[in-house]
């Protein structure tokens, strides 16, 4: 119960070896010029494209600039000509009636000095940009009133990343509800799943897309309500609904096609689970991570990678394709205790795996092992790195500090910053890659990073 309640204490301190596999996406049949959900196609944050920009200021290879209502730390999506994000704007005061729900541990009532937001009435929008130009072609109002439950002042209640197919794009959030709205911005459907209660931290897990369905991860407090569920992506009908033997995440769950069969991964405090993504049926489970599960897990070289940043240092790297219990098998491939964040998620490019500590501080390791291949890569400044997860491309690595600075790594053995970048405002999102451009959120505006000419 000492760790149990240690672990959820800290969370309030802010919110090919034997398979073949591939990952899946909502972009995946029309290629690698969209970005249409969290980390963007096969949910890693790499892209295939190439000589896209290295440098830029807030000036400086900025296509355009474009002012954003309110504030979110949701990732822009893109999918053709259109850009898709959500915000939070806080309002007026919330009415004294109005009580967020207790938080309790054991027989103890939980409290935290740094929950915030929940004194003020809210409006959480969608809305749409035109990639080219950055106009704002719709904004609509998803929910606005009072909201269910506190959130860290660090955090934010638009954190959930959209996600889209090309025809209808889906946002989510949280005790506030889940919405499908069409390309022109009206509203096909929307549901309540009901309060999701994450310690008054807010909620950060993303919707994925597979097939005709709709996923999202649930895990709440004490692990008493978690649950993940898939619902019909036309009319928001539940499909299937399964409970988790899991206390309270922000990670998003990754889809993953192997040689035999398609699996829905998760990360987990106490457990690592997979699932089929068509009924909610347990493929395999594994030991959880004993630590806040933020980082949305790795995939490559048969392995999906698992990691945590907070309170302790955790990485499992777990071969797919198992069933049932997994521990004690060879079905876990390798185990590291070192280097990783609180926030950001790691990358897994081309053969190594990147780990990224709150500082910005790298660490290489070979993928199919584990091996250590350099420690301790440093940026050029000190920062502090508690929101964007690293993206790549072109035998490059981005990292994005809380200050909007973007260091520039050269991807492979040998840790290099090639240059430093910076949008002039903060930021707390990671970047998102289409047509040949980079789309950075900032405090207030959505910058575009282009090659002029």
């Amino acid at each position: 119960m000492k760790k149990l309640t240690f672990v959820l204490l800290a969370a309030a301190l802010m919110a090919l070896t034997a398979v073949k596999t591939t990952n899946l996406s909502a972009a995946e049949a029309a290629g690698g010029t969209n970005w249409a959900q969290w980390r963007g196609p096969n949910s890693q944050g790499i892209s295939t494209e190439k000589n896209l920009p290295t440098e830029w200021s807030d000036t400086k290879n900025v296509l355009w600039k474009a002012a954003l209502p309110g504030k979110g730390f949701s990732q822009p999506i893109i999918w053709g000509n259109r850009i898709f994000l959500t915000t939070d704007v806080d309002g007026a005061a919330a009415p004294e009636s109005h009580k967020p729900p207790k938080h309790m541990i054991g027989e103890k009532e939980f409290t935290h000095p740094e929950w915030d937001g929940v004194n003020r009435l809210h409006t959480f929008k969608t809305i749409s940009l035109d990639r080219d130009s950055g106009k704002i072609l719709w904004e609509v109002v998803s929910y606005e009133g009072t909201v269910h439950d506190y959130r860290h002042k660090r955090g934010n209640y638009a954190a959930p990343t959209p996600v889209t197919d090309g025809k209808y794009v889906w946002s989510y959030f949280g005790s506030e509800g889940l919405y499908c709205y069409d390309f022109k911005g009206k509203l096909i459907w929307k549901k309540s799943l009901g309060p999701i209660l994450t310690l008054g931290m807010g909620v950060a897990s993303s919707p994925v897309l597979h097939k005709n369905l709709l996923i999202l991860q649930c895990d709440e407090n004490l692990g008493k309500n978690s649950f993940i569920a898939a619902f019909d992506k036309k009319t928001g009908k539940e499909v299937w609904k399964v409970a988790r033997p899991v206390q309270t995440s922000w990670t998003t769950p990754v889809i993953v096609k192997t040689a035999t069969r398609t699996e829905l991964v998760t990360s987990g405090n106490e457990f690592l689970i997979s699932y089929d993504p068509m009924t909610g049926k347990e493929f395999w489970r594994a030991g959880g991570l004993k630590n806040n599960a933020i980082a949305t897990p790795v995939v490559g070289h048969g392995l999906v990678i698992h990691s945590s940043g907070y309170p302790g240092k955790a990485i499992t790297a777990v071969r797919l394709g198992g069933s049932g219990n997994l521990d004690n098998t060879d079905s876990i491939a390798w185990k590291y205790n070192k280097g990783t964040a609180y926030v950001p998620s790691p990358i897994l490019y081309g053969d190594y795996v990147y780990l990224m500590n709150d500082q910005g501080a790298l660490t290489c390791l070979e993928a199919k092992t584990g091996k250590v291949v350099y420690e301790g890569g440093r940026v050029p400044v000190n920062a502090k790195f508690y929101g964007g997860s690293p993206v790549a491309f072109d035998d490059k690595i981005l990292l994005t500090n809380d200050d909007g600075e973007t260091f520039v790594i050269k991807a492979g053995p040998k840790h290099e910053v090639l240059s430093t970048n910076s949008i002039g405002e903060p930021s707390r999102t990671s970047i998102a890659i289409a047509d040949g451009k980079l789309f950075i959120r900032g405090d207030k505006h959505l910058f575009c990073i282009g090659k002029k000419g």
